[in-house]
């Protein structure tokens, strides 16, 4: 699966107190929304991982997405 960004993005992600905050601009939500539509046509156990050291903005907690049966 070909993981492509919209020139521009930003993406954050943030958890407190069993709360997770999703941040995104316009650019960074038309991103995840392909990524969400492209993992819908994947096999089950596909999954997304975004962290800081991948594509989240710095100081963002870790996001893994996964498509199960």
């Amino acid at each position: 699966m070909e993981i492509r960004w919209e020139d521009g993005f930003t993406v954050e992600v943030r958890q407190a107190d069993g709360t997770v905050v999703l941040s995104a601009n316009r650019e960074g939500l038309l991103s995840l929304a392909r990524h969400l539509s492209d993992l819908a046509e994947a096999m089950p156990g596909t999954h997304l991982h975004y962290d800081a050291y991948n594509s989240l903005e710095e100081g963002s907690d870790e996001l893994i997405i996964e498509k199960i049966p």
